[in-house]
């Protein structure tokens, strides 16, 4: 099956070929690809308005919500200002009603003057200004034919540039790296003119003409890099830097920032002074006619032009990449370097990067310079982690609460004012919020009200309001809060479960402390319930575990949202069928505190509540940390390891909801020891996570574990979070082994 088109984002129109800097590192002029000596010097009037209409339905047929438009050469602004205002006029006029228009211009700022700015603020055209640094580092490569420094003139249209009066149409600093620079002279050159960004360049290479080394250093461009961005880190990162912010986001598992990095689809198409259609402008680099398609904006389409197997090749994303930059680890970041700076004649482009070594000790540095800052807490302290997923709870709420925005009714209201009212008193509402099956309401409700559920509002707000109720009879506040119920029964979460025999099937009750008890009053009268932990009354309390040394956790089969689970969680258990099942699972705690003591008191620790599923595994469900199903029939024996398997299954799973461990991609597959076929990473280091520190039952799991970890640790996808973890889970690994 054909691959779908990837539709242009983005178009380099070129509005005139020729220059006024003769900079001896420009791939247009200096470069294997000599095609500009034949194109007119400055774009047509036909080349405009055609370009204008191919992007307008292009961007129709796709429904782009908007498209970028880069005015580039040679030098743009050579193509005069009376030009320029042709080529915003047609781009504004036939994007108008079809798609938001993002126009920008690249210059090296010779001819920058308040009347190119003035047209440039009408359109809202950004300009970026190519600057190598100080003048020392400019005038190295940046001279007029005559030898002259352009650096004063450049420097003047910076700085113009960042006056008030322009300062929102500037874009930021273009910088071509040379290594006979000092990087940090460079670095504070560019920050001192307070760009809102700098994009460093590596200069355009392959293998047939590579970088220049001074030193033979095969990571002399790495190194430069990295004492720029130390300076960069030691100034408190006050500029933004594309490349480093490209590294970093991709160590974090975001995507790749620029196209030089990263393993993002190109989308991108160049437009020439004759209308002629290209592919990335970098490619004249390596051969004569290599960015060619053979298309004009005159008879093709855009649609055209991305089904070219040139332009195909870049969108490829890790199936684009060669083995040996497939297998590398440090590939999500590089993304196998600029297309370009692969080709070698003979194999093309398929090779790795002509800047390997530079891009893999550039990714390596700088994770090894922020990792500890990078790392979130709650990898590795479940204390953290406990917090996070309490804050992600108290922002599901919130968002609930905005979601609805008024249509709440009364009830809600109400009910949200008595929250606010018992969460001024610290600590009272956190017991109920933390409650693992708060967040399974919160996240049904959102679900309901964004798939437009009828009859979605009124659960929330009685949820909520039973939840403020339970939490105001457990702290002891001084509030009567009045709960909606149906069908005769008042649930509080955390505390139980109250039949309402003789009162209306539906309606409101009022809730509130009396003594170590609660008063619920309806318009049948009044109910007295002396200890919420014994049953009686139509009282029906949610039982505890904590006897004969296990954790004080509770054995919810009330609560209606603890159907969150893979398995089915089962009715409300019988008193001697509840005491069988708290016996076995009392037993097999003490077994896990025999032969796992450190794991027995971490999942002790995390683990609130424990709920009977149908079914022979454990379950975690979508729900916050806290909760796990655990299958009704199994033996103590069998109880303890499951116990075990399936509190790292839920911590693993609530690290994920406040952390990336890995960058997901969908096409990445790793070997995974417990089966036949590959899987992807964030199975793998699920099962790997799972199976670690169960040695004490279940030796060859365990085993299996160390298998993973080992391939987990050559895999692309780990941020630097997943990799701190893994490097917990060799530790636990060890440790575990050398106990035995």
């Amino acid at each position: 099956m054909t691959r779908p088109v990837v539709p242009f984002r983005e178009i380099v129109l070129k509005v005139h070929s020729r220059c006024d800097l003769a900079c001896d590192h420009c791939y247009i002029y200096e470069h294997a690809d000599q095609s500009w000596r034949t194109r007119p010097k400055a774009i047509s009037d036909e080349a405009i308005f055609w370009t204008a209409l191919r992007l307008a339905e292009h961007a129709k047929k796709h429904a782009l919500p908007s498209v970028s438009v880069i005015l580039h050469g040679g030098e743009p602004l050579l193509a005069g200002p009376t030009r320029l205002r042709r080529v915003c006029e047609e781009l504004t006029k036939a994007l108008d009603g079809v798609a938001a228009l993002d126009l920008r211009i690249h210059t090296n700022g010779l001819q920058l003057s308040p009347r190119y700015l003035e047209l440039f603020d009408e359109f809202g055209v950004k300009v970026g200004i190519s600057l190598d640094g100080d003048k020392a580092a400019n005038d190295r490569h940046r001279r007029f034919a005559d030898g002259r420094s352009s650096h004063p003139l450049v420097l003047r249209a910076v700085r113009l540039l960042g006056t008030d009066r322009w300062r929102h149409l500037n874009l930021g600093l273009l910088c071509t790296v040379d290594v006979a620079n000092d990087p940090v002279a460079v670095l504070d050159a560019l920050t001192e003119l307070d760009p809102p960004r700098i994009d460093f360049l590596l200069p355009h290479a392959t293998w047939d003409a590579p970088p220049p080394r001074p030193d033979g250093s095969p990571t002399a461009y790495a190194d430069w890099l990295l004492a720029a961005f130390d300076r960069w880190d030691r100034q408190g990162r006050r500029v933004p830097v594309r490349l480093f912010a490209s590294v970093l986001s991709t160590l974090s598992g975001g995507p790749g920032l620029t196209e030089s990095l990263g393993l993002t689809p190109t989308d991108l198409v160049v437009v020439e002074t004759d209308g002629a259609l290209e592919q990335v402008d970098s490619l004249k680099t390596a051969y004569e006619g290599a960015a060619a398609t053979g298309f004009d904006v005159f008879a093709h389409t855009f649609d055209e032009v991305a089904a070219h197997p040139g332009v195909r090749a870049r969108q490829l994303g890790l199936a684009g990449v060669g083995d040996t930059c497939r297998e590398c680890p440090v590939v999500r970041s590089c993304g196998g370097g600029l297309y370009t700076h692969r080709y070698r004649s003979g194999t093309g482009f398929d090779n790795t990067s002509v800047y390997c070594t530079d891009l893999e000790a550039l990714v390596r540095g700088i994770e090894h310079r922020t990792a500890a800052r990078s790392v979130p807490a709650a990898v590795a302290d479940d204390g953290e982690l406990r917090t996070e997923q309490h804050e992600l709870t108290r922002l599901l709420l919130a968002d609930l609460h905005r979601e609805l925005d008024g249509r709440g009714g009364e009830d809600w209201a109400r009910a949200w004012e008595l929250a606010g009212a018992a969460d001024r008193h610290p600590g009272v509402l956190d017991p109920v919020l933390t409650h693992p099956y708060t967040r399974g309401w919160l996240l049904g409700a959102l679900d309901a009200l964004h798939e437009g559920v009828p009859g979605a509002v009124l659960p929330p707000a009685a949820r909520l309001a039973s939840s403020v109720a339970a939490a105001v009879v457990r702290g002891g506040l001084d509030l009567t809060v009045p709960v909606p119920y149906e069908g005769g029964t008042l649930l509080l979460p955390t505390l139980g479960e109250l039949r309402l025999n003789g009162a209306q099937p539906r309606g409101t009750a009022e809730v509130r402390p009396v003594e170590k008890g609660l008063l619920v009053r309806t318009g049948d009268g009044e109910l007295h319930i002396p200890r919420p932990d014994e049953p009686g009354a139509g009282w029906r309390p949610v039982r505890r575990l904590g006897r004969d040394g296990a954790p004080d956790l509770a054995i919810d089969d009330l609560d209606p949202y603890r159907d969150c689970f893979d398995a089915r969680a089962l009715p409300r258990l019988g008193h001697g069928e509840a005491a069988d099942w708290t016996d076995r699972l009392a037993r097999a705690w003490g077994l896990l505190r025999a032969r796992a003591p450190e794991q027995a008191a971490a999942a002790a620790a995390s683990l609130t509540t424990l709920t009977p599923v149908d079914g022979s595994r454990p379950s975690a469900g979508r729900h916050g940390l806290g909760a796990l199903g655990v299958p009704l029939r199994a033996g103590a024996g069998e109880l303890a390891p499951l116990l075990l398997r399936g509190w790292r299954r839920t911590r693993f799973r609530a690290l994920l909801e406040v952390t990336d461990l890995y960058a997901d991609d969908g096409l990445w597959t790793h070997p995974a020891p417990w089966q036949e076929a590959p899987v992807p990473v964030s199975e793998l280091f699920a099962g790997a996570y799972e199976r670690t520190g169960l040695r004490a039952f279940d030796p060859d799991g365990a085993e299996a574990a160390l298998r993973a970890l080992d391939t987990l640790g050559r895999a692309a996808e780990l941020t630097v979070g997943g990799k701190r973890l893994l490097a917990l889970l060799w530790e636990e690994a060890d440790r575990d082994r050398h106990s035995r």
